[in-house]
């Protein structure tokens, strides 16, 4: 294929970072992996940080690699990255303290205490927000109890994408998908719940401005483009959320309705569905969905699922046992364990930060008067069916918010390679399961920088783009009939054992 245009994509995670060069030719796109580098929280006295450093030196070291494969070809460079984490900046750019992770305890029971003070009603009405204690809010707050000083000198706060488009072009705006993650963004008029803030005592002074996605921010800063050996590169926001420009990536056929859900599966399972404007009713609250920004005015309603960090976390605890399995080797030994056997609410608070991911599997099934698992498989298949079952739970909680049938799921990202979950999903919600992209992320973040630069008109060209493009590495799974009594009983099992701790 022969490309004319290359859009730059820097696509961080929790675990790993990585830029992706999307080579365009006017009607298919083809993706191609420059350099991946390693991330993940840092230890600093009692305390969980971000090394952005690390990921700073990683980003400008893939932008010299994209130099010399692409040179003058590049239109565009952008960000996405985890949410709700955040950089605090003096007027002249310094740190103000390094960036926390969203898995430092300092936020423990900070919910709850909100709650009680301005009630779930008000902050939901001011944020259409879901409550998670990892959100921005309770870590401003946090910040603003232990620290008040930093937050009085600080004069900008910038999402972790927000701080890379900073270093990369010295843009100091929030773009909006992630910006909705701070559970702090009024879902109505799309701008800082101020008042909110205020009424927790925590300022407001620092917050930038905040802007849609596709958002021309800036070009490249004359010493990094030089660096790398760049021309004068434009830098545009993408849907900077990466579980936002996951679902620009998914390949479905009906944009526009919410006939079709999502999971976008990795460290988190984000599974929701494509609205047009945010859902704020009761029952959104009552079942703690979330709105969250998308692109070209839409809502991504959602929940979140501790996705496969319970497997990363089960494959950690084995290797420290000495039995280092890859992902292929665990799904192989689960897909020859016993069935249904035992079964965990993957949102239990005991699994957010635990010491020992099989431990704490074993001792909530001992609690619970369940067949403890022993095995590698019997673990890990616990994790997966129990999955499955949560992604059921929320599929008809979707329905009975949108008052849409769901017809077929997608999933994307990384953990869509996993067959046994994505068949597990498609028995225990009754549907048809399309998994693939695996780089829907990287996708959705190069196809709207395309969008942003006249290539492609709307969001459903860009879905048939990648239809078109990767169709061979779509795959599609469907319930099997003689499975669903089995699945059926055991989601009235699952729903018994974990109603109380589910909100």
């Amino acid at each position: 294929m022969k490309s004319s245009l290359t859009f730059l994509g820097v696509d961080v995670g929790a675990e790993s970072g990585r830029l992706m060069a999307g080579l365009w030719d006017g009607r298919r796109i083809v993706l191609q992996e420059q350099h991946r580098f390693a991330n993940g929280g840092v230890t600093v006295g009692n305390t969980l940080r971000w090394d952005l450093l690390h990921l700073w030196k990683q980003i400008k070291h893939s932008l010299t690699l994209a130099g010399r494969a692409y040179g003058g070809s590049i239109r565009s460079i952008g960000v996405d990255t985890w949410g709700v984490d955040y950089v605090m900046m003096t007027q002249t750019g310094e740190w103000l303290g390094l960036p926390y992770s969203y898995r430092d305890p300092r936020t423990h029971g900070l919910v709850e205490e909100v709650v009680d003070l301005l009630s779930r009603e008000r902050v939901f009405a001011e944020s259409g927000a879901q409550f998670l204690e990892i959100n921005t809010l309770y870590q401003l707050l946090a910040m603003q109890r232990q620290n008040p000083g930093l937050l009085a000198q600080a004069r900008h706060m910038l999402m972790i994408p927000d701080w890379i488009h900073w270093a990369l072009s010295g843009s100091e705006v929030c773009e909006f998908s992630n910006a909705t993650t701070t559970q702090f963004v009024h879902p109505t008029t799309r701008q800082w719940s101020t008042g909110l803030l205020h009424r927790l005592g925590i300022p407001t002074h620092f917050l930038p401005e905040i802007v849609p996605s596709g958002t021309p921010i800036g070009s490249l800063r004359a010493g990094v483009a030089s660096a790398a050996g760049l021309h004068s590169v434009p830098v545009i926001a993408p849907a900077t959320h990466d579980t936002a420009s996951a679902v620009v990536g998914v390949p479905t056929t009906r944009t526009g309705t919410a006939s079709w859900a999502y999971i976008s599966s990795g460290t988190w399972s984000l599974v929701g569905v494509e609205i047009q404007r945010a859902a704020l009713g009761e029952n959104v609250l009552r079942h703690n969905f979330t709105n969250e920004g998308g692109v070209d005015g839409t809502y991504r309603l959602l929940k979140n699922v501790m996705g496969m960090w319970l497997v990363q976390q089960l494959r950690a605890a084995f290797a420290a046992s000495g039995h280092d399995h890859d992902y292929h080797q665990l799904v192989q030994l689960a897909s020859h364990a016993e069935s249904l056997r035992s079964l965990i609410n993957p949102d239990d608070p005991c699994f957010m930060r635990p010491a020992n991911m099989v431990v704490s599997i074993q001792n909530y099934c001992l609690e619970t008067g369940q067949p403890v698992p022993e095995t590698a498989g019997q673990l890990v298949r616990c994790v997966l069916e129990s999955l499955a079952l949560r992604y059921s739970q929320i599929i008809t909680q979707l329905e009975e918010i949108t008052g849409e049938t769901i017809e077929v799921i997608h999933i994307v990202g990384g953990g869509g390679k996993n067959s046994l979950l994505n068949q597990f999903t498609a028995d225990a919600c009754n549907r048809p399961v399309i998994a693939g992209p695996t780089e829907a992320t990287a996708l959705g973040n190069v196809l709207f920088q395309a969008k942003a630069a006249h290539e492609i008109a709307t969001l459903s060209d860009v879905r048939s783009v990648i239809r078109e493009s990767f169709e061979h590495e779509l795959r599609e799974f469907y319930p099997e009939p003689k499975h669903l009594g089995e699945w059926d009983a055991a989601f009235h099992k699952w729903h018994h054992l974990v109603s109380s701790a589910l909100h």
